[in-house]
């Protein structure tokens, strides 16, 4: 029979089980891209590189700056990270209008902002949207940046966890 010598402490792995609405600063930071941040049930890794597992309820999408709490108490930051996306521009208001519209048509998850240029609407990359968007009138440029969609229509601005918001981001790609 082989002898276990280690005197090392088997070491548990962090879960994050609940959001964190108080006050105190984050020990630590996840990064995690939208679609991960839509997902309930993950293995991902701290910036530390210290392996956590996430555990929330379904339904919770998590938002750049939200804060989770550890089963040890710590508390944990969600940072969006930067991932490849898509940014059109129109020329007017209508323009603009018409391309979400049309976006929003195929439950395509939508970033709407402004910024000194105007008015824009960003999505995930997508070669056959950005075909779609270019023969609506918009400008398409490429960037990588975090992203922040809008979360719909029957999302009361976000979700608390047992509210019944059932808040929901449609994804194109069954995410």
């Amino acid at each position: 029979m082989a002898e276990n010598h280690s005197t090392a402490p088997a070491k548990t792995m962090l879960l994050l089980e609940a959001l964190y609405e108080g006050s105190e600063p984050a020990t630590e930071r996840l990064q995690l891209d939208f679609s991960y941040r839509t997902k309930s049930r993950l293995r991902a890794k701290l910036a530390s590189g210290e392996e956590v597992g996430m555990f929330l309820p379904r339904g919770t999408i998590l938002r750049g700056g939200q804060k989770l709490v550890g089963n040890d108490g710590r508390i944990v930051e969600v940072v969006a990270a930067p991932e490849d996306l898509l940014e059109a521009r129109c020329v007017d208001a209508l323009g603009l209008a018409r391309t979400a519209y049309h976006l929003g048509n195929r439950h395509v998850a939508v970033e709407v902002g402004s910024d000194a240029a105007g008015g824009w609407l960003r999505i995930q990359a997508d070669h056959v949207l950005e075909g779609m968007l270019v023969g609506l009138g918009a400008r398409v440029s490429a960037l990588c940046a975090p992203f922040e969609p809008e979360a719909g229509a029957y999302a009361h601005g976000h979700q608390h966890p047992g509210d019944g918001s059932g808040a929901r981001i449609h994804m194109m790609g069954g995410a």
